[in-house]
């Protein structure tokens, strides 16, 4: 078992496998609170169908919610991998190739999630109000989403 500091510079005293751990740990409470996004999504769209106004959505209507259902299931896929992923390889000592992955993972869970969000608002000023105004406020979120998720996130690297 190595001793030495992963990372003198970064104010911790941990090994690269309690820094692994570390980071995977923070990975598995940032998990949690986007299947719970993911959930209540997924579940809100899929109450749709069995509401009488249903019938009365246009096509493309119908072919938005259609791609906001599929999105919503990638989300939830996506969001259970790192966890699968997890259980096959537990023991074989590359927690910090799954903490990578996961990684990636996440941050496209992020994006598509800032996509659903978006798309769902959308689609419902496009049904309860007009299409423009679907536009203008989904464009808007859209916007939000992009300054919440990238640049805040940028802004506050010092490098």
């Amino acid at each position: 078992m190595s001793h030495r500091d992963a990372d003198r510079d970064d104010g911790r005293d941990e090994t690269e496998t309690e820094r692994a751990d570390r980071k995977w740990n923070d990975m598995l409470q940032e998990l949690r609170v986007i299947q719970t996004g993911a959930q209540l999504t997924a579940g809100f769209l899929l109450t749709l169908p069995f509401q009488e106004r249903f019938e009365d959505l246009t096509t493309g209507q119908r072919n938005s919610y259609l791609v906001l259902v599929v999105l919503a299931a990638v989300i939830t896929a996506m969001v259970l991998s790192p966890v699968a992923i997890h259980r096959r390889l537990s023991g074989r000592q590359v927690k910090d190739r799954l903490v990578r992955a996961s990684h990636v993972i996440m941050r496209t869970v992020l994006v598509l999630m800032a996509l659903l969000v978006t798309g769902i608002v959308t689609f419902l000023f496009d049904v309860v109000v007009d299409r423009t105004g679907a536009v203008v406020v989904g464009g808007s979120l859209a916007v939000l989403l992009a300054i919440l998720l990238l640049a805040v996130p940028h802004a506050l690297v010092d490098d």
